[in-house]
């Protein structure tokens, strides 16, 4: 299985500066975003500070199977993905030490949604609304839960599908990283096929632009990079009301070295906004 990956961020049309963040590895194959919350730098720091700890947990863990996990691990799930709810745990604390010690980022937390690919295996980590879609055969599907109060609401019957979309309260999260010493993490674990496409994106994304149009566009945009840049030229297109960011993560059949990845991705890696 070859990886063609493609990522794209940008502050939007309305807001002065960009709280998401991101960041792919390509040496592993894991694919992480962040939107920071709490406003102003509050929210950069916090989204930055959440990529670069998981980036550097799980690399130090490959390098290092002594490495401590952070979770207590779950045997349903792998020793890969019970690192990577590690490696977002310990985000959280971090997040939430370094708001404890700075009265100025007491309001700061972040959104996570994390890939971790080995080979057909996919370990998927979330916290917050910031989401993870796959794309298969021509079809979309949503495969994390908004950790959000209206999306809390839908799943019980008090709103609508379609009353969430024009709740005034859609940026209220339930659940983030860095507003609590402790998190829980929603951790689980796919199957990829050939001609798959993953996508990880932030809520500047689907909030401006429609699942079937984000489907549409997964498909008739190649290659990642620029199904990735076309997106998030809609959500702007729509308004651009928050930062987008959006990460285009394609599993294409055949054989493609990791130093394929490493060339193609080198001026990608230490890129955040």
């Amino acid at each position: 299985m070859r990886i063609d990956a493609g990522a794209h961020s940008d502050v939007g049309r309305v807001r002065q500066n960009n709280e998401d963040a991101y960041r792919i590895e390509p040496a592993l194959d894991l694919y992480v975003l962040s939107d920071g919350v709490g406003g102003e730098e509050q929210g950069e720091v916090a989204s930055a500070l959440a990529v670069e700890t998981i980036v550097r947990h799980c690399l130090e863990a490959e390098n290092n199977h002594a490495t401590p996990l952070f979770v207590e691990p779950r045997p349903d799930i792998s020793e890969r993905t019970n690192r990577l709810a590690s490696a977002v745990t310990l985000a959280n604390r971090k997040i939430f030490d370094s708001a404890s010690s700075h009265p100025d980022r007491n309001r700061m937390g972040a959104t996570i949604v994390a890939a971790w690919m080995q080979g057909q295996r996919l370990s998927l980590v979330h916290v917050g609304d910031s989401r993870a879609y796959l794309l298969r055969a021509g079809s979309l599907e949503q495969l994390t839960a908004d950790h959000s109060l209206v999306a809390e609401q839908v799943r019980r019957g008090v709103l609508t599908p379609q009353e969430a979309e024009t709740s005034q309260l859609q940026s209220v999260l339930i659940r983030a990283l860095g507003t609590a010493e402790q998190v829980e993490v929603d951790a689980d674990e796919h199957v990829l096929l050939d001609n798959d496409t993953l996508l990880l994106c932030s809520d500047g994304l689907t909030r401006m632009v429609t699942d079937p149009e984000i489907a549409s566009t997964l498909l008739t945009v190649e290659p990642a990079q620029a199904a990735a840049d076309r997106l998030v030229d809609l959500a702007n297109d729509y308004g651009g009301d928050d930062n987008v960011t959006a990460i285009v993560v394609r599993a294409l059949p055949g054989s493609g070295g990791i130093l394929q990845r490493l060339r193609r991705w080198t001026k990608h890696t230490d890129k955040s906004s």
